[in-house]
Parts: C-alpha cells; sequence; structure tokens
C-alpha cells in the first residue's frame, strides 16, 4: 500500500471514490459484506445511521483480524426517502420504473450517512436533502431505465447523470445526494486528522 494512503474507503461506489478524490483524499477500497436490508418499521434515519455505522465497524474489524496498517475507515449509506418508504437499489427494470413513477412530479428526501472508525472511535453524521423531480412521462421513464444507469442507485437514479433533467429543485447537498457529503465528510475527515484538499 502507497505510504501516501490516508484512509480506507468501505463503499465500492464509483461516485464515493470520485468524490474523494475531487478533494484530494487519498484512500484505499476495502469492501465490507454487510446486509443493507431495512429492519422492520426501522424509521429512514436509524437505518442510514445503523448501515454506516455497521460497514465502518466491520471493514474496521477486518483491518485488525487481517493485521492491515491502520488508517481510520470511511464508510457511507445513503437512501431515497418518499414519504415514510426507503427505496433502496432497484434490482429489476420493472421495480426502476416503479420507483420513478412514484418518484415523478413529487419531492423527495435523500439522507446519507458518514460513519468514521479508528481505533475505539465511532462518529457519524448525516446529510439530508429534497429533491423535486418534474413529471416524468412512461416513455421518459422507460429511456432512462433502458440507459442501465439505474441499477447500481438508490432510489433508481444517479443526479450526476442523465436523471439530471428530472431534476427541478434541490435543497441540500449535491454531493449528499450522490452519496458522499463533502462538507459533513471533509469536518469528519479532520476530527482524525486527515487532510482534505
Amino acid at each position: 500500500m502507497p505510504a501516501t494512503v490516508q484512509l480506507y474507503l468501505a463503499s465500492q461506489s464509483p461516485r464515493r471514490r470520485e468524490l474523494l478524490q475531487q478533494v484530494g483524499v487519498r484512500f484505499r477500497v476495502l469492501v465490507p459484506d454487510v446486509n443493507e436490508a431495512p429492519l422492520a418499521r426501522e424509521a429512514p434515519e436509524a437505518y442510514v445511521a445503523r448501515i454506516a455505522r455497521i460497514k465502518a465497524e466491520v471493514a474496521w474489524m477486518r483491518i485488525a483480524e487481517r493485521r492491515m496498517k491502520r488508517y481510520p475507515v470511511l464508510a457511507a449509506d445513503t437512501a431515497v426517502i418518499l414519504g415514510r418508504r426507503i427505496l433502496g437499489k432497484p434490482v429489476t427494470d420493472a421495480a426502476a420504473q416503479a420507483m420513478l413513477k412514484a418518484l415523478s412530479g413529487r419531492t423527495h428526501r435523500v439522507l446519507t450517512t458518514i460513519a468514521m472508525a479508528y481505533e475505539n472511535r465511532l462518529q457519524l453524521a448525516t446529510s439530508i436533502s429534497k429533491v423535486k423531480f418534474r413529471r416524468l412521462s412512461d416513455a421518459e421513464i422507460k429511456r432512462y431505465v433502458a440507459s442501465g444507469e439505474p441499477h447500481d442507485k438508490a432510489g433508481g437514479y444517479g443526479i450526476q447523470g442523465l436523471a439530471a433533467t428530472f431534476i427541478a429543485h434541490i435543497e441540500g447537498s449535491y454531493s449528499g445526494v450522490m452519496g458522499l457529503p463533502l462538507f459533513e465528510t471533509a469536518r469528519l475527515l479532520k476530527t482524525f486528522g486527515v487532510q482534505v484538499l
């Protein structure tokens, strides 16, 4: 591992990697195997916090078990929330179409919790954004789903991709909607001694 590494990123998301690179953080990817299913009647805020925390804890345990060089671990979880409903990553085209149809013409929330772990320390921070979709036609939804873009994204869309044309208004963090709120992340990284920029 290069000596310049500052932390482990406990995520396989290419968007999170791009965002960390954007602010000059050097990292190594360490993907924990975590069950991301919501618990029965779990509140959305509790859900994203629980998953981010578990990802960080599991990655830290792996570092200790494998006697890897110790750097802080950064994990995150993002959920698209419509009312009280958690919209995860669609596993089929039909699921993606149903999600986009539900989001059409409505405002939803995007919650991203980041978690950092190092030795006995664990800290979390959450970004909450509101995103308003314009009305989408069935033909637009089908074309977007056919592009393949929805399949690895919470809520079935990526704000940084083709779905940017669906967004009428955003209140909050653009990078948080992408999956890693950079304001909260930079602040948390600094508390763990990780240099940003």
